[in-house]
């Protein structure tokens, strides 16, 4: 019904926009004839894409800031929040999220530990961010098959690109109320010659936050605070470019330091000082330093007429802290390289030829680590092109992909000398091959249509694979793919599997309608994914107390229990990755609307439906786990030359279409509003803002989140601050 209800209310709009004045852009708005995806090598529009493409900057972006990647882009139609707290929340795009969405940070892969765990942050920063573009649907074709189910691009200006003759930048400071929470941010920018610079910094730190007494768990000792979910993180960057005529190289250093809580961990004992509060708390820990560079040769005379050069060297740790003690330190090193090259039209066709390398080495060190070290390289050639054929546009690409996992089976190990582990893995190897084909069909000035059509492969994760063991900061015990659950007269025993874990394979079909009217646009997209060999995590229904590791040696046979090897006072559910085909469809609509000069509406809707081919359970569930549900949004905007104001709703329908062993969740809807004043200090641009988020101090659980019955959302929140451009 509210889908029939959105189909008359946007013919409605598109027919009353025949008769509006030509539209004004208000300052939170963008031209998306005029957006360039950075991420796209032959630089096209928005409306030049064949694949769904939203991109946030400018007043629209620092609206919508937040103090994760995932709660800022949750306005975006398709892309939900993983949710794992205020801090560690990652983009969904379309159902999917973590090694199917790739984080990039000015087109290469941010290389943290957010693809592994809901639990750990992306280390890329929207507050000194120019713009965030998302694509929804299969990207694999430029960023390997971690894209299969969307792209997250974040771009900065730390590889400068033009040359700067005066110096520009941005500082921002706020407040929000509902978890004291402070962040201070700035950015710079300066040259002299051909020499250009760049630099950035944020510092945010707040206390645990506030949710509606309701939802306090029943004999908390903190009603209404969610406890042991503060934050105290600050990162720093500093670029550098030489800009000439043909060629430009820039350089860049970033450094990240964070440290966060992990709800879900409260201790019960009735009285507890702060000080061994602190201790008893489980918090992450984390620093990155990450080295990145640009090359870029112009007007060469030749085939190519461009060539392009992207590196990065990332260097990060994440340790998860228990009772004082460090449990588990994650490390990532990683090198990526991206070289393409623009050829000239040949026949009509245009675009580019490259090369993709990427190599990391991941390591979990300590008595609470759930996955092995591993070495895993990626090595891949693409070709994408492009033809105009009258109002056609077509557009056609190709990837070749080999991804190698090298794990350390001395992971497996146990610590009898009388025993031998029968666990033993050999190298995973995979071909990870994708092509699309897509067309845009310009009708008129205002109306266009795009297809496209994605056939993308994914080599499993290392962690969808080898996990074995507890996750500190989930609270599961979580086991990869390459295992089996047996029962036998011992119980359940946890064996190596004798089937090998297969590529995910995509069949992502798009359709997309723009519209853009004088006084109206819309936008609207329609996706059906068939995904082969889908992996996935499943409660198992079975806690780590019921499970054991079968091992040769001496022993009387039960093998090792599993909590022996963890000081745990109660045991874990226990969450396997299995492989199983699934299909995924829905959509997601936008709506703009200037009622006058001052007054326009915007609103959006998404839905994404999930299931698997046979019964996951035994009482015959086929729905997919943590799948968002379907959201309906609208927001009135009123503006002046020196104001700006909005008042919105967003409702997050029930979730009652859960997988097995998740239960339902409500649904609930969040009121927001926000003001903006405009002014000029001392010829610098000065904003002040006040933004009011659950305003209605609503109860709201997010179904996508493993923390949905501990970690609500926020309660009624202000939040204060100012923004000078200089």
């Amino acid at each position: 019904m509210a889908v029939l209800k959105l189909s008359a209310l946007c013919s409605a709009l598109l027919s009353a926009g025949v008769y509006a004045a030509d539209k004004p852009i208000q300052k939170d708005e963008q031209s998306i004839e005029t957006l360039i995806i950075t991420a796209n090598p032959i630089g096209r529009s928005v409306l030049e894409s064949a694949t769904p493409v939203t991109i946030l900057g400018g007043e629209a972006l620092d609206n919508s800031q937040a103090a994760t990647l995932g709660e800022t882009l949750k306005g975006v139609p398709g892309v939900n929040s993983t949710y794992f707290g205020p801090v560690a929340s990652s983009p969904i795009i379309r159902g999917l999220d973590g090694p199917r969405v790739k984080v990039l940070q000015n087109g290469l892969d941010t290389s943290d530990a957010s693809r592994v765990g809901p639990d750990h942050v992306t280390t890329v920063e929207a507050s000194t961010a120019t713009q965030i573009e998302v694509m929804r649907g299969p990207a694999t074709l430029l960023y390997g098959s971690g894209a299969i189910g969307g792209v997250v691009n974040v771009v900065d200006n730390r590889l400068p690109r033009e040359r700067q003759d005066e110096i520009t930048g941005e500082v921002a400071a706020s407040h929000d109320s509902v978890s004291n929470e402070k962040t201070v941010s700035g950015d710079i920018n300066g040259g002299v010659g051909n020499f250009a610079w760049h630099a950035d910094g944020f510092t945010r730190k707040s206390d645990d936050y506030e949710i509606p007494d309701e939802a306090s768990e029943p004999g908390s000792d903190s009603v209404g605070t969610l406890e042991n979910s503060a934050i105290d993180a600050s990162g720093g960057t500093v670029g550098l470019g030489w800009i000439g005529d043909d060629v430009n190289v820039a350089f860049s250093y970033a450094r990240l330091d964070s440290e966060y809580g992990i709800p879900g961990h409260e201790h019960e004992e009735d009285e507890i000082s702060e000080q061994d509060h602190e201790e008893e708390s489980v918090f992450a820990r984390l620093k990155q330093n990450r080295y990145q560079s640009r090359v870029d040769w112009q007007n060469i005379d030749g085939l190519f007429t461009q060539v392009h050069w992207l590196s990065a060297y990332t260097d990060y740790e994440h340790s998860e802290i228990e009772d004082g003690a460090v449990g588990t330190t994650f490390s990532n090193e990683a090198k990526e390289s991206r070289l393409w090259a623009k050829h000239r039209a040949l026949n009509g066709w245009e675009g580019v030829v490259g090369v993709h390398y990427s190599a990391t080495d991941f390591s979990a060190l300590g008595e609470e680590a759930f996955t092995p070290s591993t070495k895993s390289t990626s090595s891949a050639v693409f070709i994408l092109e492009e033809k105009k054929v009258g109002p056609l546009l077509w557009q056609l690409g190709a990837r070749l992909e080999h991804i190698k996992h090298q794990p350390d089976n001395s992971f497996f190990a146990t610590d009898d000398a009388d025993t031998q582990s029968d666990i033993l893995f050999a190298n995973e190897s995979y071909n990870a091959n994708s092509v699309s084909a897509g067309v845009v069909y310009t009708l008129d000035d205002k109306n266009s249509l795009a297809f496209n059509y994605a056939r993308s492969e994914r080599a499993p994760s290392a962690a969808e694979i080898f996990s074995n063991g507890l996750h500190i900061s989930t609270s599961t015990f979580e086991v990869g793919a390459g295992f089996d659950i047996q029962l036998d007269e011992d119980g359940y025993e946890l064996v190596q599997s004798s089937k090998t874990v297969e590529n995910e394979v995509s069949n992502n079909v798009d359709l997309t309608y723009h519209y853009q009217g004088d006084a109206v646009s819309a936008n609207i997209s329609l996706f059906y994914n068939d995904i082969n060999n889908y992996l996935y995590e499943q409660d198992s229904g079975l806690n780590s107390e019921q499970l054991h590791v079968h091992s040769d040696g001496d022993g009387d046979g039960d093998g090792d229990a599993l909590d022996a090897e963890h000081a745990h006072d109660e045991s874990s559910p226990v969450f396997i990755f299995r492989q199983q085909d699934a299909v995924l469809y829905g959509f997601e609509a936008q709506l703009d609307w200037h009622l006058n000069d001052n007054l326009r509406i915007e609103s959006f809707t998404d839905y994404t439906r999930a299931l698997f081919d046979e019964p996951a359970s035994e009482e015959g569930n086929r729905n997919a786990p943590r799948i968002p549900a379907m959201r309906l949004g609208m927001q009135l905007h009123w503006e002046t030359d020196d104001w700006h104001a909005e008042l919105g709703a967003t409702h997050y329908a029930k979730q009652d279409k859960f997988a097995a062993y998740e239960t339902q969740t409500d649904g609930y809807t969040l009121v927001s509003a926000a003001m903006n004043y405009y002014t000029t200090v001392a010829d610098s641009d000065v904003t002040l803002f006040i933004k009011g988020n659950n305003l209605t101090d609503r109860v709201a659980r997010v179904h996508s989140s493993f923390l949905k019955d501990v970690a609500p959302l926020p309660g009624r929140s202000i939040v204060l601050g100012a923004r000078v451009n200089f």
